[in-house]
């Protein structure tokens, strides 16, 4: 890992959902285990619409790699008109105004262009970006929201990540569904 961490004010999280086993997407791509429900966890804690909008609002810019781009046209665009950067080295299209793409210098991407700007930018997929953001250390939280699913195969979020690495344990919550989201802060922060 690159000790390279960015030093502007902004905060870079990494926000996935994963199953059990650490699977962000089966085999074909599809990530329809997200939408099964279990039975329900009573001492779980549930968001109300309006605190989920009000937590939403606080990202400021999401940063995201071309597939995930892509499943999020289809299943119904999530981010609303925040500022939304797709990184990819193919040419992709673009019907919101929020969304732009990028191919170069990840380090250059947030030192140069999303830092001045943003604060609260939430890198939100897929695997590959995630593990290079990691790999350069321009990720300073981790929030990762674990289903209750064991899918086998499919699409690891950490992959074979190349060297080991510390987080420190900031917030652990559970959820009515059975979900349950971990929260880390990078120890070098």
């Amino acid at each position: 890992m690159s000790s390279e961490k960015s030093t502007t004010g902004s905060n870079v999280t990494l926000h996935m959902v994963s199953s059990l086993d650490g699977i962000i997407a089966r085999k074909d791509n599809s990530v329809s285990w997200l939408e099964s429900t279990g039975r329900v966890y009573e001492a779980g804690v549930s968001i109300s619409q309006e605190e989920a909008a009000t937590f939403v609002k606080a990202i400021d810019c999401y940063v995201l790699g071309s597939r995930t781009y892509e499943h999020a046209l289809e299943l119904g665009w999530p981010y609303g008109d925040t500022p939304t950067v797709v990184i990819t080295g193919r040419k992709l299209s673009s019907t919101r105004k929020s969304v732009e793409f990028y191919s170069s210098n990840l380090k250059a991407l947030l030192d140069e262009k999303l830092a001045p700007r943003y604060r609260n930018i939430w890198l939100v997929g897929g695997a590959m970006l995630s593990q290079r953001f990691l790999e350069l250390g321009l990720v300073n939280e981790i929030r990762l929201t674990i289903a209750p699913v064991l899918l086998g195969e499919g699409l690891r979020l950490f992959g074979n990540s190349p060297e080991e690495q510390r987080w420190d344990l900031k917030n652990v919550v559970a959820y009515k569904n059975g979900f349950v989201e971990l929260s880390y802060s990078s120890c070098t922060d």
